[in-house]
C-alpha cells in the first residue's frame, strides 16, 4: 500500500511539475539556508579549534589580578621565582618564561617600521615549533648571556632588509629606553593556513621577531606574568588550580587574588560562542520552513479539492478512510521531501564551492543532513495533516457529484 501511495504521488507531482517546483521551494531555501548556516559555523568552529592547538591548548598565564587594588611590586615574579615554579612542578610544566613582549621601531639603513618582540627561551621551540630557514633557533647561550640576538619570520625579514636571508645583518631598535645593535641569527617560514591569511588579511604593515626573554626583564628582573605551557595530556583544570595556588603562596597571596586564564578555556568560550551564534542564526533561518510548510498546506487543499471526484470514486470501491488519509498524507510528505533533499543539495553545494574558493577544509555533518531531510518530511505531514483529513472526510456521494 505504501509503494502504491508512493507512486501515486511522484505521479501527481509529475503531472503538476511547475506547481511542485515552486511549492517545494520555500522547503527548499529554508533547507539550504539552514544546511548552509550550520556548516559554516561547525567549520568556523574547526578553524578555531585548529588556530587555538597551533597557539597550545596547554598553554596558561598567571598573574596578580586586575581587580586587587593593594598590588606591589613583591606581587611581580622573578627568575628565581620562575625557576623554583619550574622545580615545584616537574615534568607537569613543558615549558615557561616570562611572557615579555615589547614593540618598538627597527632601522635599516632608512627603513624604519614598527617591530613586535616577543621574548622566549631557547626551548620554546619545543612548544612552538618553527620551519627554521636560514640560520639557527635562539640558543641557550644567547638567553643566559643576555645575547641581542632575534629570529625573524621571512616577511618581517623582507620588509626590512629586502631580502628573506637577512641571517648576520644586523638593525637598530630602542627597549625600554636602552637602543642597541641587534642581529639577526635566524629566519623562519611562518606557515599560516587559509583561515589566518584570511584574518590577517593580505597586506602585513609590522614586523615580528623573538628576542630572549632575558633581555626584556633587564635591568630589574621583574615581571608582571608568568606564561607556562603544561606537559600534553595534562588535565588543565586541575593544572591550572594548583598552579595559580601555587603563585598565590609565593606571594603570600590568597588564590583568589590571581587571575588566570588558559587557552584551553579561552577556546571552549569561543566554542560555545560561535555554537550559540551558529544555532540562532540557523532558528531563524527554519522560519522559512514554516513558510514553506504553509505552501505545501495550500497546494494540498488545492490538489484536494481539485481531485474530489477521484476520492469519491476511490471511496465508493471500498477505500476506507484511513487510505485516502495516508495517500495524501504520503504525498505531501514527499513534496516536503524532495524539497529538504533538494535543499541540502543546493546548500552543500553552496559551503563546498565557498571552501573551493577560500581554500578551507568544509565541515558538513551527515547527522545534519540527515535530520533537515527528515525535519522537511515531518513539515510536510503536519502541514498535510489538515488537507488529507479534508479529502479523507470528503462523502463520496457529494464528491461523485462534484464537477
Amino acid at each position: 500500500m505504501l509503494i502504491e501511495n508512493m507512486q501515486m504521488a511522484f505521479s501527481s507531482i509529475r503531472a503538476n511539475k511547475m506547481r511542485s517546483i515552486l511549492t517545494m521551494l520555500g522547503i527548499i531555501i529554508g533547507i539550504g539556508s539552514v544546511i548552509s548556516i550550520v556548516s559554516i559555523g561547525d567549520t568556523m568552529r574547526g578553524l578555531f579549534a585548529d588556530l587555538y592547538k597551533n597557539v597550545g591548548l596547554t598553554q596558561a598565564y598567571v598573574s596578580i589580578g586586575y581587580w586587587v587594588e593593594d598590588a606591589r611590586q613583591s606581587d611581580y615574579f622573578t627568575l628565581d621565582e620562575m625557576e623554583r615554579a619550574k622545580e615545584a612542578f616537574g615534568d607537569q610544566i613543558a615549558y615557561i618564561d616570562s611572557s615579555a613582549s615589547a614593540s618598538a621601531k627597527a632601522q635599516y639603513r632608512r627603513t624604519s617600521i614598527d617591530f613586535d618582540y616577543q621574548g622566549i627561551d631557547y626551548n620554546y621551540q619545543d612548544v612552538q615549533p618553527v620551519n627554521m630557514v636560514y640560520g639557527r633557533y635562539l640558543n641557550e647561550g644567547d638567553v643566559l648571556g643576555r645575547r641581542k640576538n632575534v629570529v625573524m619570520d621571512t616577511d618581517s625579514a623582507r620588509m626590512l632588509f629586502g631580502v628573506e636571508n637577512a641571517v648576520g645583518k644586523s638593525f637598530r631598535t630602542t627597549l625600554y629606553g636602552n637602543t642597541d645593535d641587534y642581529t639577526v641569527v635566524g629566519i623562519y617560514r611562518k606557515e599560516v593556513n587559509a583561515f589566518q591569511a584570511l584574518m590577517m588579511g593580505s597586506s602585513k604593515t609590522r614586523g615580528e621577531a623573538f628576542l630572549p626573554y632575558t633581555l626584556l626583564t633587564w635591568p630589574n628582573d621583574f615581571f608582571y606574568q608568568l606564561r607556562v605551557f603544561a606537559a600534553e595530556g595534562t588535565d588543565m583544570d586541575q593544572f591550572a588550580r594548583q598552579f595559580k595556588a601555587y603563585a598565590a603562596k609565593m606571594h603570600g597571596r590568597q588564590p583568589e587574588d590571581m587571575y588566570m586564564y588558559t587557552a584551553m578555556e579561552e577556546m571552549n568560550s569561543v566554542d560555545t560562542v560561535m555554537g550559540g551564534l551558529s544555532l540562532a542564526v540557523g532558528g531563524i533561518a527554519a522560519i522559512s520552513l514554516v513558510v514553506g510548510g504553509i505552501g505545501i498546506m495550500n497546494i494540498m487543499l488545492v490538489s484536494v479539492t481539485e481531485r474530489t471526484r477521484e476520492i469519491g470514486i476511490r471511496k465508493a470501491l471500498g477505500a476506507k478512510t484511513r487510505d485516502v488519509l495516508v495517500q495524501f498524507l504520503t504525498e505531501s510528505a514527499i513534496l516536503s521531501a524532495c524539497g529538504g533533499i533538494i535543499g541540502v543539495a543546493l546548500g552543500a553545494g553552496i559551503v563546498s564551492l565557498g571552501g573551493l574558493l577560500f581554500k578551507l577544509t568544509v565541515v558538513i555533518k551527515p547527522g545534519v543532513i540527515l535530520i533537515a531531510v527528515s525535519f522537511s518530511a515531518m513539515v510536510g505531514i503536519f502541514f498535510g495533516l489538515y488537507p488529507a483529513s479534508k479529502a479523507a472526510k470528503a462523502d463520496p456521494i457529494d464528491a461523485l457529484r462534484y464537477e
